[in-house]
């Protein structure tokens, strides 16, 4: 069992410097709480879509800032972050489906072709959870 998140929750890549509003299309079911944002799936995972940039990257396996560090001589040297999300939030809650697609809890990973991983730091609400 976990929190639903919604539009707007606050997440965060291991290899950014700050956090991200996550970004739902709000033409799905509404969260039952004051907000009434739409609940977010497992498959709003877009880059520059449904995930924004987390300020600067410091992921060596991300070729802007090896290049960087390279120049820098070896000194690591962050590179405004361009997220590079490919597959679907995991796990999802695979009895809450939202348009067919498991929501998105406060438990749920979603991984950056650098080698980031982005989680939940604050689900956007605190009265609907998975059941």
């Amino acid at each position: 069992m976990g929190t639903v998140v919604v539009a707007n929750a606050q997440i965060m890549c291991s290899f950014g410097s700050s956090p991200a509003a996550l970004s739902v299309v709000p033409s799905g079911p509404k969260a039952n709480n004051a907000g009434g944002q739409a609940i977010a799936t497992i498959m709003d995972f877009k880059p520059q879509v449904n995930i924004a940039p987390f300020g600067m990257c410091t992921s060596i396996a991300n070729p802007q800032v090896a290049s960087a560090t390279a120049a820098a001589q070896g000194v690591l040297t962050p590179q405004p972050c361009i997220p590079a999300t490919m597959a679907p939030w995991t796990p999802g809650a695979p009895t809450t489906l939202v348009g067919g697609n498991p929501a998105l809890t406060d438990s749920s990973k979603c991984v950056c072709m650098w080698l980031g991983q982005i989680s939940i730091v604050s689900p956007g609400q605190q009265t609907t959870s998975t059941g």
